[in-house]
């Protein structure tokens, strides 16, 4: 499935629109995570168990929107937008666009 931020997918002529889809995800943080994570800031450098929770929750979210994209009949989605927050201590991404029906 074609996911875009742009509001077209360019050589592809958009047939139908069946409305917003949005997928979440929310991931609690790990107290041991955090612990090393406070370290690594620090001494400085990246913190790897958080940028590997938040790719998780990034490709959970994109996950649950190619799925909801699917149930209204779309086969691409267009205007993606990605939101991250944190809420007492937890990562929530957000995954929002307009499911779609491309050619070809």
């Amino acid at each position: 499935m074609i996911c875009t931020t742009t509001p077209s997918i360019e050589g592809r002529r958009i047939t139908a629109y069946h409305g917003v889809v949005a997928g979440e995800a929310i991931m609690g943080a790990n107290v041991f995570r955090d612990i090393f994570a406070g370290i690594t800031d620090i001494i400085g450098g990246r913190s790897g168990a958080y940028e590997k929770s938040l790719n998780k929750a990034r490709s959970t979210a994109m996950r649950e929107l190619e799925d909801r994209a699917r149930e209204v009949g779309g086969n691409a989605v267009v205007g993606v937008d990605l939101d991250y927050e944190v809420i007492n201590n937890m990562l929530m991404v957000s995954a929002s666009g307009t499911a779609v029906t491309v050619e070809g």
